[in-house]
This record gives C-alpha cells, sequence and structure tokens, in this order.
C-alpha cells in the first residue's frame, strides 16, 4: 500500500472525472489535467482513466509499503525517491519502505502519482474523483490526511521510461461565449486586449482573474448550463473561469469559453500568476483535441515496442 505520511495542502485522488450527471446537479470533478493523467496511465499499462493522486503545492511525503512500478507526471514540484531526484512525465520503480516527497516551485502548483493496476478504490457514479465540495468520492469525499492508506497490487520491476510531456502555457484559447452581444462588447474586447491576475481566491470550482479596467455591468441573465472552462463575468466584471468542481448552472453572463485542450493550464496558476486570452474557431479548438489524442496513441505505440523488445 501507499501510505499518507504528509498530506500537503490538498492531496486528492482524481481520475478523468463524473461525466453524465451534471443534469441532477453533480458537477464533473476530476484531474485539473486529464492530460497528465493519461500520460501517467500510459507509462504504466493502465486504462486512461485509472485514478491517480493530485498533489497541490507540494510538500506531501508518501511511503511505499510494497514494491510498485509508479509514473508521476504534471508540473516539477520537485519530487524525490528518497534521496533521489525525480523528473515529471516519467515511470519509476519503488521498493517496499521507499519515501516519495515533494516540496514546492514557483513554476508549478499540480503533480499526479499513479501506480501499476491503480489504487483500490470504491468507485461512485462511475468515478473514484473526489468531490470536494459535496463531499463524496475518493475517499471520504475529502482531502487525504496523515496516516490514509491506498492499497495496489504488488509488482515487478519494469524499466524506468519517459515520455515527453507537452508544456504548460499562459496563453490560453477561448472561443466567444453568447452573452457578449448583450453586453455590447465582443470576447476579444472583454478578455483578449489585456493580461488579467490570478487572484488568490481561485480554487478548484473556478479561477478569479483581475486586471486594470474591469468590464463592470448590470446584466442578468437566467440561470443556465455552464461547465468547466466556461468564463462568467458577474456585475463587479471580475472574470471567472470555472473549473472542475463548478456547479452545474450560473446565472451570470458567459462570455466565452476556454477550449478543451487548453482547460490543462489551469492545474498550474498560481495566485499572482499572469494569463491572456485569444480568440479561436471551433474547428482548431477540434483539431488540438485530436493533437492530443495522436501524442497518446504515439506514446501507447512506442512503451508497447519499448516494453516488448525487452521482455
Amino acid at each position: 500500500m501507499l501510505e499518507v505520511i504528509k498530506p500537503g495542502v490538498q492531496l486528492c485522488i482524481q481520475d478523468l472525472g463524473r461525466h453524465g450527471h451534471r443534469h441532477l446537479g453533480v458537477s464533473q470533478s476530476g484531474a485539473l489535467d486529464p492530460l497528465a493523467v493519461k500520460i501517467a496511465n500510459t507509462l504504466l499499462g493502465n486504462p486512461l482513466n485509472t485514478a491517480v493522486l493530485e498533489i497541490t503545492v507540494g510538500l506531501t511525503q508518501l511511503q511505499f509499503t510494497s514494491a510498485t512500478n509508479f509514473a508521476l507526471t504534471g508540473g516539477d514540484l520537485k519530487a524525490c525517491l528518497d534521496d533521489t531526484p525525480l523528473t515529471p512525465g516519467w515511470r519509476y520503480y519503488a521498493k517496499p519502505g521507499q519515501l516519495l516527497s515533494f516540496a514546492s516551485s514557483p513554476d508549478a502548483l499540480r503533480a499526479y502519482v499513479s501506480v501499476e493496476g491503480g489504487f483500490e478504490l470504491q468507485s461512485v457514479m462511475g468515478s473514484c474523483a473526489t468531490d470536494l465540495q459535496a463531499e463524496f468520492g475518493g475517499i471520504n469525499g475529502s482531502p487525504l490526511a496523515a496516516g490514509d492508506q491506498l492499497h495496489y497490487v504488488s509488482c515487478l520491476e519494469r524499466r524506468s521510461l519517459g515520455a515527453l510531456q507537452p508544456g504548460y502555457h499562459k496563453q490560453v484559447r477561448i472561443l466567444s461565449g453568447p452573452h457578449c452581444t448583450r453586453l455590447n462588447s465582443s470576447a476579444a474586447q472583454l478578455l483578449c486586449a489585456k493580461p488579467w491576475q490570478v487572484l488568490p481566491d481561485s480554487n478548484r470550482m473556478g479561477m478569479r482573474l483581475t486586471g486594470p479596467d474591469l468590464f463592470a455591468h448590470q446584466l442578468s441573465i437566467n440561470s443556465q448550463a455552464v461547465l468547466p472552462g466556461t468564463i462568467q463575468l458577474p456585475p463587479n466584471g471580475a472574470p471567472i473561469v470555472l473549473l472542475n468542481d463548478c456547479q452545474t448552472t450560473g446565472g451570470y453572463p458567459m462570455i466565452a469559453q476556454v477550449i478543451q485542450a487548453d482547460l490543462r493550464h489551469f492545474a498550474q496558476l498560481s495566485a499572482g500568476d499572469q494569463i491572456s486570452f485569444t480568440l479561436t474557431t471551433p474547428a482548431l479548438a477540434h483539431q488540438e483535441t485530436q493533437q492530443h489524442n495522436y501524442h497518446l496513441n504515439q506514446l501507447r505505440i512506442a512503451l508497447t515496442h519499448h516494453d516488448r523488445s525487452i521482455s
């Protein structure tokens, strides 16, 4: 098993999210960087949706009590296995008793850890993701605490192997939202003309932004469906980018939608970071998602050939 020695700021279990239940008011949850989860699980030969640990900020210590292969992806939070530094995007082998620890970094916020075969968890509505607001999923619907234990099946050592992770950026592509015309503006005028700064009260529900010239307004709309990536504009004019734990409906004007391929960048943004937006088209947004899928398929093929060649 893997025992939590020190949980850090917000250590939680996530997978690719809880889908198909938004009409019941159930949030998606899931890892803020789904591509990192897919790469980690591909490195281990796991199904892509296998649950992982999402480490936020770092300052975390985990101890392996039985041997396993594990993968580390996402941001570089200065992880070490005992005293050996680790690089994100790699598969490693842990012996019984070894300690996996994370420091922190001004350039990264979240990292992901998966073990071969996955953790033994109870699924809720088809997902093991922790819904921190509704308090279900994961283990008791809460962040992990010191002493928590995650069970897995011990396995034989496999050779360490790495994969190129697509980089993280602070320029995000968006599609124009449905309520810009009612504000007598365009998404380009509202969002793309200047950089925005991440506020400290951002979390997994949403990222709050501020800037030098806020677009205050008095427009109210009937509550409508929202989803991760929707950018709402409250009356104070400070945009909110909804993230995985967001509500399912909202009454603020929706001025844009972050394309699916770029949502992962928000996993690494901290308070004070600057972000900028650019408009794109649905066709290009779809193309970027397909590019991520192609990257995973190429990785899967390369790993299959590599593992067969040394077996």
